[in-house]
């Protein structure tokens, strides 16, 4: 019997977060981000973005191995930490689900 065929879980967050509260905010986010990329194999890539103009409005294109590593990322204790130590920045989160097209990319070196 063939293994189940999964799909890659990709989302966009787009963000809105207290001006006062940007610099805070952005630390706690690339802490998450590098906890999350260098210890889940499930995380494929998350790639935080600001809006030019306008850095307050962060945009984050998140990609899972699966529905399954999406889940487990939300109870790591990494990002809880970013969650609630984030949660009096954020002043909007909106969650868009997509349907991956083509996934490639090369390693930044970062």
């Amino acid at each position: 019997m063939a293994a189940p065929v999964t799909e890659p879980i990709v989302r966009i967050a787009e963000l809105d977060i207290v001006p006062a509260e940007l610099d805070a905010y952005k630390a706690l986010l690339r802490e998450e981000i590098d906890a999350s990329v260098r210890s889940e194999p499930g995380v494929l890539s998350l790639n935080a973005v600001s809006v030019k103009d306008n850095p307050a409005q962060i945009r984050i294109l998140e990609v899972y191995a699966d529905q399954a590593a999406y889940e487990a990322h939300l109870k790591t204790p990494h990002f809880l930490k970013y969650k609630n130590g984030t949660a009096g920045m954020v002043r909007s989160l909106k969650l868009i689900e997509t349907d991956p097209i083509l996934l490639r990319s090369k390693s930044a070196g970062r």
